[in-house]
C-alpha cells in the first residue's frame, strides 16, 4: 500500500486549479521504513488542505468494507477482501482529487510512526498490513478531530424554538460514524495487537497464532500497535469506544512491554519500557474503575483446576504467568487504596450479576460476597502497616452499608457485613477501634459515661439528628443483627450502648416511629446470644435496677423527628423538684412497661421466666433487708450519704415490686417453659416463708403464696405434668425447705402437706396422699379425673386441707381449664396447666358427654383413646349437646396430640380433623394459629412433633374440605411456608409435604401465590443443609406439575423458567440422591406438559358452521 508513485496524476488544488509537479512527492512510508525523516515541509503542505472527519470515516469504510445489514459493529474480515479494499483506497488516493489532502495527511502520520509505516508496505503479512492502515487512518481522524476541536467557535445564533438543544460540537461523531470507528478498533486491536500477545497475557484461547516472526519484529509491532491505540485513547470520541470495549487487550500489551519478561520485549529500550508503565498507569488512572478491576482480575486469570474423575469441568479463565499475576494484584491493591477504591473493588467484581431477572439469584449467590469480603479484610503487602490499611479502608467498609441502589444493595451489605466480621476476628483491637466505634458513635456520644461538653449540653443543642440516628440504627441492625456473629467482642461492643438502644425502644414505643422494630430486633439478638446471667444484669440495667449498662445521659432526650424517626437533643435540668419527681417516675414506668413488653418475646427461650425468678430473689432480699433497717432510732444517727444510699436502696426495692407487679399482670401465664424454672419459683417462695418464720411473724398474704407455690407441685405430682425421671432429680431440691416448714410452720394443715410432698417426691409420685390430690384441685380449680389410682390413704387426715388452701392459681398467673378463656383459644395460647388438665366438674354438659370429657385425661391409653373415638362419633352424628361446646372438645382434642403414644394421638388427629372439616369457618383459624405458634413450656423437640401432628391435620382437614378449600388457600400456605422456615429440619421437611399436597389439591386456583411457593423451594432446595428438606423441597415441584398435568404451562407460566432452572441446578449439582431422582422425575413431568402443548394431538374433525 504505497503512499506515492510515479505516475502520479494531477493534483486538484483547492483553488480550482491544476498544477503539474515537476516531480513526484516523495514516498514517505518507504522513506520512514528507511529510517529517513521526510523533507522538510512536505508534511504540513501535504496535510495543509482541510480533511472532513468523514473523509477518513469513508476510507475507513472503504477499507474494512460496509457492512452487509444492521448487524452488530464486529463483522468478519478477511484477509483477501481487506488487501482488495487496500488496493481500492489507494487508487483512489492516488486518482481523485478530493481525497489528495486525505493522501498527504497520512503521509505525515505514517512519517511520524516509522513502524506503521514499514508494516503498511509489508505485503508478506497482510493482516499486520491491514491493521497498520487502519491505525494510521485512526490516527489522521484524531488529529482532524483535535483541530475542529481547537479551531475557534462561530457565534452561534439564538435557538428557533425555546429548550431547542444547542448543536453539537464541532468534533462529535454521527451514529453510523461512531459505528465505523468502532469496527475500525475492533479491527485494529483483531489485527495488530490481540496476535502479538503470549498465551496467558490477554490472548483468548481461540485466537489464531500469528506467522512466525522473530522476538524483536514481534516486541516492535506490539509496541507500534499499543503506542497507536494509547494515541487514540486520549481522545475523548475515540477512547471512549476504545477503553470500554478493549480495555483487557490494551492493558495486556501494557503491561507485557512494561513489566513483561525480556524475551517478549526484544528490541525495545529502557525508555520504551516506562513510557509503556506511565501509560499503563494514565490509563488504569483514567478509566471508570470497578472496569479496570473487572478487567485486571480477568487478566490475572483464575487459579489452577483440578479436573474431577470422570467428569468436565466448567470453563475458566486462563492460567495467566505468574509475573502478571503478581503484577495484577499490585495494581489492583493500587485500585484498593485509592479514594472510593474499596467500593470500586466490589462494584468490579459483583456488577453485572444484580437486576433483570436474575436479581433473586444474584443475591443468594453468598459465596461471592464471601470471597470479596475475605479479599478486602486480606492487608496488601503494598499498604505500609495492618493500621493504616484499616484506618483507609474501614470508613469505606461502613460507607457499603448505606448504599441506595436497591438491585446492589443486598450484595454490597453483605460484603461489607462479612468483611466487618473477618476483621472482627482477625484483629479484634484494630476493628473495635477503626469499625466498631466509628459505627455507633452516635450512640456512645450521648450515653451517660460520654464526656459532653459544657457548650453541647445547652438547651435545645442537637447532638445526634434524626438522619444520624436512624442511619446509625440501621448500620447496627445489619451488622450485629443480620450478621448473626455472636463474637465476644461483638456483644461487649453493643452491651456499652444497649441503654441507650433500650430508651430509644421505649421512646419509639410510646411514638409513632419506625425505629421501633429495628431497636426490638437489637435487644432480642443480644438478650439471645449473650449468656444468660449476662443477659439478666443487661435487663436489670436497662431499668436502672444495675449500672451493667451505660444509658441515656441524664440532660439528653429524644425528640420525634420530621421524617418518623428521632432525633436526640440537650434539655435544661427541671428546677420544680415536684415535676422532676414526675417525669422521673413516669420515665421508670415507661422503662418497665418496655421491658415486659421484650420479655413477652423471650418467652419461648425461658429468659422471660429467668428473669422473674431473678425478681423474686431480689424480693426475698428486701424481706430479709426490711427488718435491718425498720427501726427509726437506727435511722436517726446515719450520715447525709448513708441516708443518700438507703433512699437509692429504697427506690431499688419499689422498683423491683413494681417489676414483679408488671410481669405478674401481663406474662406470668406463660412464663414458666420448664420444670426448673418451676421449682426454682417455688424454691424462691419456700425460702421468703422460712425468712418470715425465722423472723417470728409473717402475713396472710405471705401464707397464700406459700400455699399456692405447694399446690403447684402438687398439681405437678397429680399428673398435670408428665414428669420424667430428670425432672423429679430437679424436684428433690425442694426437700430441705420442705422440711424446714412442716418442722417450723404453725398452720398444722401446712405442715402435714409439706411432709407429704415430702413422700410424693422422694417416691415419685407413687405415694400420693389426699392432702396432696386436694392442693393440687384448689390450684386447677376441677377435680382430678376418675381413672386416677390412689396409691394408698393417708393415715393422718385433717378435715379442713380443703379449705385451708384457697384457690389463688388465677391471681397468680395459673389458668383454669382451657375452655375457661375463650380469648386463649382463639389465639391459640395453650394452656399452662399441661396436657392432662381435666375439665370443669361444673361443666352444663350432660352426664354421659361429661364423662366422655373426664375419660380423655385417662391415664390409662385404652379408656382415653376410646374416649377419644367416642367424641369423634358424636361429631360424626352431629349431637346437639356435643356441637354446643365444639370448642372444648376441640381443646380436648388438641391436649391430647402432644402424648406420646400413637393410639391417643392419631384418634385425636382424627377428631380434630372430623370437626374442623365440619366447622372450617371457626375451627380452622384456630388450627392455622396453633400450628404457627408452639405450645409454650414445651422443649423445641416436644412442640416440633406436636406441630407435624397438627399438619396432619391440616391436610386431613383440605381433603375433606375439597373444593372448598380455595377459601382457606392463603393461611394454609403461609403456615406451611413458615413451617418450611422452622430450625428443626424434620418439622421444614413435613411443613414442605404438606405444601405440596395443598398445592397438588389447588390446582388451577393457586394464583398469584405461587411466586411466593417458587422462591421458597428455590432456596430451599439450594441452600438448605439438610438433604430430606431439599429432597421435599424437589417432591413438592413433582407434586405440583403432576397436580396441574397438561395445564402446567398456563398456571405456572410466571414461574415456569425458575422451576425448570432448578430442577436442572438439582440434577446437576445435588449430592443426595433421592434428591435428584425427585428431579428427574419432575422433569419428565415438566417435558409431558411441554410436549402435549408443542405437539397436540391431531383429531380429525368436520364443523359445521351457520352463517347468520
Amino acid at each position: 500500500m504505497a503512499a506515492g508513485d510515479a505516475s502520479l496524476p494531477p493534483v486538484a488544488l483547492q483553488d480550482g486549479g491544476v498544477r503539474h509537479s515537476p516531480a513526484p512527492p516523495p514516498d514517505l512510508p518507504k522513506m520512514a521504513a528507511a529510517g529517513r525523516a521526510p523533507p522538510l515541509g512536505v508534511g504540513s503542505k501535504m496535510a495543509g488542505g482541510a480533511v472532513e472527519p468523514s473523509r477518513v470515516v469513508e476510507a475507513l469504510e472503504l477499507l474494512l468494507g460496509r457492512p452487509a445489514g444492521p448487524g452488530p459493529d464486529g463483522v468478519s474480515l478477511r484477509l483477501e477482501a481487506l488487501r482488495d479494499n487496500a488496493a481500492a483506497l489507494e487508487e483512489r488516493l492516488r486518482g481523485e482529487p478530493g481525497w489528495a489532502a486525505l493522501r498527504g495527511l497520512r503521509a505525515a502520520v505514517l512519517g511520524r510512526t516509522p513502524a506503521l509505516a514499514a508494516g503498511a508496505e509489508d505485503e508478506a503479512e497482510p493482516a499486520w498490513a491491514a491493521a497498520c492502515a487502519v491505525l494510521a487512518l485512526l490516527l489522521c481522524l484524531k488529529e482532524r478531530l483535535e483541530a475542529l476541536s481547537a479551531a475557534p467557535v462561530a457565534p452561534v445564533a439564538p435557538a428557533s424554538a425555546p429548550g431547542a438543544a444547542p448543536p453539537p460540537a464541532a468534533d462529535t461523531l454521527s451514529a453510523a460514524q461512531g459505528q465505523a470507528v468502532r469496527r475500525a478498533l475492533r479491527a485494529a486491536v483483531g489485527l495488530g495487537l490481540a496476535p502479538y500477545l503470549p498465551p496467558g497475557v490477554g490472548r483468548r484461547p481461540g485466537l489464531p497464532a500469528p506467522p512466525r516472526s522473530p522476538g524483536a519484529a514481534r516486541g516492535a509491532r506490539l509496541r507500534a500497535a499499543t503506542a497507536a491505540l494509547v494515541e487514540l485513547a486520549r481522545h475523548p470520541a475515540l477512547g471512549a469506544p476504545l477503553l470500554a470495549q478493549h480495555l483487557g487487550p490494551l492493558l495486556a500489551g501494557l503491561c507485557l512491554l512494561g513489566h513483561g519478561p525480556a524475551v517478549h520485549c526484544e528490541g525495545l529500550s529502557e525508555a520504551e519500557r516506562a513510557e509503556s508503565r506511565e501509560a499503563l498507569q494514565h490509563i488504569l488512572d483514567r478509566v471508570y474503575q470497578p472496569l479496570a478491576v473487572r478487567e485486571l482480575l480477568v487478566l490475572q486469570g483464575g487459579p489452577k483446576q483440578s479436573r474431577p474423575a470422570g467428569g468436565e469441568t466448567k470453563p475458566a479463565l486462563a492460567r495467566s504467568p505468574a509475573w502478571l499475576r503478581r503484577l495484577c494484584g499490585q495494581l489492583l491493591s493500587e485500585r484498593l487504596m485509592r479514594p472510593n477504591g474499596l467500593q470500586a473493588v466490589v462494584r468490579g467484581i459483583m456488577e453485572g450479576t444484580g437486576g433483570g431477572t436474575d436479581a433473586e439469584t444474584a443475591a443468594v449467590d453468598w459465596r461471592k460476597c464471601d470471597a470479596v469480603a475475605k479479599i478486602l479484610a486480606s492487608c496488601p503487602q503494598q499498604c505500609l502497616s495492618l493500621e493504616d490499611y484499616y484506618k483507609h479502608v474501614c470508613p469505606q467498609i461502613l460507607d457499603l452499608l448505606h448504599i441506595q441502589d436497591k438491585l446492589a444493595a443486598r450484595q454490597f451489605q453483605r460484603v461489607a457485613t462479612t468483611t466487618l466480621l473477618t476483621m472482627v476476628k482477625e484483629h479484634p483491637q484494630l476493628a473495635e477501634k477503626h469499625l466498631l466505634q466509628p459505627l455507633l458513635t452516635p450512640l456512645l456520644r450521648c450515653s451517660d459515661a460520654a464526656e459532653i461538653a459544657e457548650e453541647d449540653l445547652s438547651a435545645g443543642t442537637v447532638l445526634v439528628t434524626e438522619a444520624e440516628l436512624s442511619s446509625c440504627m440501621e448500620d447496627v441492625f445489619k451488622v450485629y443483627v443480620v450478621g448473626n456473629d455472636s463474637s465476644s467482642l461483638l456483644l461487649r461492643s453493643l452491651q456499652s450502648v444497649l441503654g441507650v438502644v433500650f430508651s430509644l425502644y421505649s421512646f419509639a414505643k410510646q411514638n409513632v416511629s419506625y425505629l421501633r422494630s429495628p431497636c426490638q430486633e437489637v435487644l432480642l439478638w443480644f438478650l439471645e446470644k449473650s449468656e444468660r446471667q449476662t443477659s439478666l444484669w443487661v435487663l436489670e440495667g436497662c431499668v436502672g435496677l444495675a449500672s451493667s449498662v451505660h444509658r441515656l445521659h441524664p440532660q439528653c432526650r429524644f425528640r420525634v423527628g420530621s421524617e418518623g424517626g428521632a432525633a436526640i437533643v440537650a434539655e435544661e435540668p427541671v428546677s420544680d423538684e415536684d415535676e422532676a419527681l414526675y417525669q422521673k417516675v413516669s420515665s421508670e414506668q415507661c422503662h418497665v412497661e418496655s421491658l415486659v413488653e421484650l420479655l413477652s418475646h423471650c418467652q419461648q427461650s425461658g429468659l422471660a421466666g429467668d428473669f422473674f425468678i431473678h425478681c423474686l430473689k431480689a424480693l426475698r432480699n428486701v424481706a430479709a433487708e426490711d427488718e435491718a433497717v425498720a427501726s427509726c432510732d437506727a435511722m436517726a444517727g446515719r450520715s447525709l450519704l448513708e441516708l443518700e444510699q438507703h433512699s437509692a436502696e429504697q427506690r431499688r426495692k419499689l422498683l423491683v415490686l413494681q417489676l414483679v407487679a408488671a410481669l405478674c399482670e401481663s406474662v406470668s401465664d406463660t412464663v414458666f417453659t420448664n420444670i426448673a424454672q418451676v421449682e426454682e419459683f417455688v424454691a424462691v417462695t419456700l425460702q421468703r416463708a422460712c425468712i418470715s418464720l425465722a423472723r417470728g411473724h409473717g402475713t396472710a398474704v405471705e401464707a397464700q403464696t406459700l400455699s399456692m407455690a405447694m399446690g403447684l407441685v402438687a398439681a405437678m405430682l397429680s399428673g398435670a405434668m408428665q414428669l420424667k425421671s430428670s425432672d423429679f432429680a430437679v424436684l428433690k431440691r425442694l426437700l430441705p425447705l420442705l422440711e424446714e416448714v412442716s418442722c417450723t410452720h404453725p398452720d398444722p394443715v401446712i405442715q402435714e402437706l409439706a411432709a407429704d410432698l415430702r413422700i410424693a417426691i422422694c417416691t415419685h409420685g407413687a405415694f400420693s396422699t389426699e392432702t396432696v390430690d386436694t392442693a393440687a384441685e384448689s390450684v386447677l380449680g376441677k377435680k382430678l379425673g376418675p381413672g386416677r389410682t390412689e396409691a394408698c390413704t393417708a393415715p393422718c387426715q385433717s378435715p379442713g386441707a380443703a379449705g385451708a388452701l384457697p384457690q389463688h392459681g388465677h391471681s397468680c398467673g395459673h389458668p383454669s381449664a382451657p375452655w375457661e378463656s375463650e380469648e386463649q383459644t382463639v389465639h391459640g395460647e395453650p394452656s399452662a396447666v399441661g396436657p392432662a388438665a381435666a375439665p370443669s366438674a361444673e361443666s352444663s354438659a350432660p352426664a354421659q358427654l361429661h364423662e366422655l370429657l373426664l375419660s380423655a385425661y385417662d391415664p390409662q391409653v385404652p379408656v382415653r383413646a376410646a374416649a377419644l373415638r367416642s367424641l369423634s362419633s358424636l361429631v360424626i352424628q352431629r349431637d346437639p349437646e356435643a356441637l354446643q361446646i365444639q370448642e372444648k372438645i376441640l381443646q380436648v382434642f388438641l391436649e391430647n396430640l402432644q402424648h406420646e403414644d400413637s393410639f391417643v394421638y392419631l384418634s385425636a388427629i382424627q377428631g380434630a380433623a372430623l370437626l374442623s372439616s365440619e366447622y372450617p369457618e371457626q375451627i380452622l383459624p384456630i388450627l392455622l394459629a396453633r400450628y404457627g405458634h408452639p405450645v409454650q413450656g414445651t422443649e423445641d423437640s416436644t412442640a416440633a412433633v406436636t406441630r407435624m401432628k397438627l399438619g396432619e391435620v391440616l391436610m386431613r382437614v383440605t381433603r375433606a374440605l375439597g373444593d372448598l378449600v380455595v377459601k382457606h388457600r392463603e393461611p394454609l400456605i403461609h403456615a406451611f411456608l413458615r413451617g418450611a422456615r422452622n430450625p428443626d429440619s424434620t418439622l421444614r421437611a413435613s411443613s414442605l409435604s404438606n405444601l405440596g399436597e395443598l398445592c397438588q389439591r389447588l390446582g388451577f386456583q393457586l394464583g398469584s401465590v405461587i411466586h411466593e411457593v417458587s422462591s421458597c423451594l428455590t432456596a430451599i432446595a439450594k441452600t438448605d443443609p439438610e438433604a430430606e428438606v431439599r429432597r421435599a423441597a424437589v417432591h413438592v415441584v413433582v407434586l405440583l406439575l403432576r397436580g396441574l398435568s397438561k395445564k402446567a404451562t398456563e398456571v405456572l407460566q410466571d414461574v415456569l423458567r425458575d422451576l425448570y432452572r432448578l430442577l436442572k441446578h438439582v440434577v446437576a449439582a445435588e449430592p443426595d440422591g433421592a434428591a435428584v431422582l425427585h428431579a428427574q422425575l419432575a422433569l419428565e413431568e415438566l417435558d409431558t406438559a411441554m410436549r402435549s402443548v408443542l405437539f397436540p394431538p391431531q383429531v380429525l374433525e368436520k364443523k359445521i358452521v351457520v352463517l347468520p
